[in-house]
């Protein structure tokens, strides 16, 4: 995905629409079972970018899934595809599907998280691998080095 460039995507009946204009924060994969339930899958994708470069173009939402102060998923109204997630708005982003963007290949995992809770018969190529989530004050030093993975520095 590197460079700050314009994607989109949307959910599986395409009622619901969104844009990404901003350079992707960091992009990965969640283990835990929360997500695994979410998704019907092993894991979910994520792709972490700033509240100011998403936009939902067209369609409505509804929350599922988390409904708390810290992160609400947001599903499509018509086909409940869940679509992305809302974090505290203090952290600044906002995590999308990344299975949902009209150009899949695009996505390109740099971290996987919750790899305590992956099942066994996972495997993945990342760069970073985190038991749990990453301590907050690991994050600036995480997204630095994505940026440099990526060679967007």
């Amino acid at each position: 995905m590197g460079q700050a460039q314009v994607l989109e995507g949307g959910c599986r009946c395409s009622r619901l629409r969104f844009r990404l204009t901003a350079r992707p924060l960091i992009e990965g994969l969640c283990h835990c079972t929360g997500c695994q339930r979410m998704t019907a899958s092993a894991f979910s994708t994520t792709i972490a970018v700033p509240l100011h470069g998403f936009e939902v173009v067209t369609g409505e939402t509804e929350i599922g899934g988390l409904h708390g102060d810290e992160a609400q998923h947001h599903h499509c109204v018509w086909c409940k595809s869940w679509v992305f997630t809302r974090v505290d708005p203090v952290m600044g982003f906002v995590n999308v599907r990344a299975t949902l963007l009209d150009d899949g290949h695009a996505f390109m995992p740099y971290v996987e998280m919750q790899v305590a809770e992956k099942l066994g018969w996972v495997e993945t190529r990342v760069e970073r691998r985190y038991d749990r989530f990453p301590a907050l004050e690991d994050y600036p030093q995480l997204i630095a080095d994505y940026a440099a993975w990526r060679g967007l520095q």
